[in-house]
């Protein structure tokens, strides 16, 4: 069965999904997007999704392409068109088509694409196998908590780390502190079984994922830290992993060649993983999501 895509009002083919060749996003990178996890046929953290768009198109200045309710009918409708029950769906909104020049066009009316993908249903045992990461220089501009299309700095360090042989790569500021994954938020658990991931700042980029890890361990009284840590203070904890709408809870078993902990997935990460299906089954995502740097 032929894929589904909304373009601009349209539901079509996806072989036959085109924008503009203006349109400002393919000009100049200027648009957001958002990934919706499906896990058993139910959107993950919508709410959250929407809020964190509000916040980028707030920030870019570019108006939404429809209200929340009606965006929703959209997602809704290419998830069920293309019968995914457990994937993701895209959702790019772009300041549109207008004469190519850097200022904003004086009209012009924002881009709307939906994409919708089948995935394999989550696999915890695959998520406990653990992954390698590498450390990198954070070379993105400084406001990291727009969820912008401008994703070079990051397909470059993806690259880095797949040429290297590694799933993941860590990107760490000038000051030697870890900031995130090129698609991931990233965790450490030290050796006083405290779980550590970075402070909310426009560094980076305020994960769905996150959001419900931290919600799902506070409900379970996990001692969790939001504050930053260095490349040595990774290499010299018990436990690592990093999260996202398709890395889901993602155990990190070595960074940059050395063994984490035990060098297997450590007790912390996998009731963390199992805290976080518990939580977004039970309440389908984060609760608390008007907070984004």
């Amino acid at each position: 069965m032929s894929r589904i895509a909304y373009v601009n009002g349209r539901y079509v083919p996806h072989r036959e999904a085109v924008v503009h060749i203006e349109d400002r996003g393919y000009q100049f990178a200027d648009g957001v997007y958002e990934v919706f996890a499906v896990h058993g046929g139910k959107l993950i953290g919508e709410q959250g999704h929407l809020d964190r768009l509000g916040h980028s198109l707030g920030e870019l200045r570019i108006d939404w392409p429809l209200g929340r309710r009606a965006l929703m009918v959209c997602v809704e409708e290419v998830r069920r068109r293309n019968h995914v029950r457990d994937g993701l769906i895209y959702l790019q909104v772009t300041r549109g088509v207008a004469p190519r020049d850097h200022a904003f066009p004086a009209e012009a009316d924002s881009a709307l694409v939906i994409t919708a993908k089948s995935m394999k249903p989550m696999d915890k045992e695959a998520l406990c196998k653990g992954v390698e990461v590498l450390t990198i220089p954070d070379i993105r501009w400084q406001r990291c908590d727009i969820k912008s299309v401008a994703l070079l700095p990051n397909i470059l360090g993806k690259q880095q780390a797949k040429d290297a042989g590694a799933f993941e790569a860590w990107q760490v500021d000038a000051d030697g502190m870890v900031t995130e994954g090129t698609s991931t938020n990233a965790w450490i658990v030290t050796q006083d079984g405290e779980l550590v991931t970075r402070d909310i700042s426009t560094s980076i980029l305020n994960g769905i994922t996150r959001l419900a890890i931290l919600e799902a361990a506070a409900e379970a009284q996990v001692n969790v830290s939001e504050r930053a840590f260095s490349v040595d203070e990774a290499l010299s904890a018990r436990e690592a992993f990093i999260s996202s709408s398709t890395s889901h809870v993602k155990a990190v078993t070595r960074i940059n060649g050395q063994s984490v902990g035990n060098g297997h997935a450590g007790e912390l990460t996998t009731r963390v993983l199992d805290l976080y299906v518990d939580y977004i089954e039970g309440h389908g995502g984060p609760q608390v999501t008007d907070s984004w740097n």
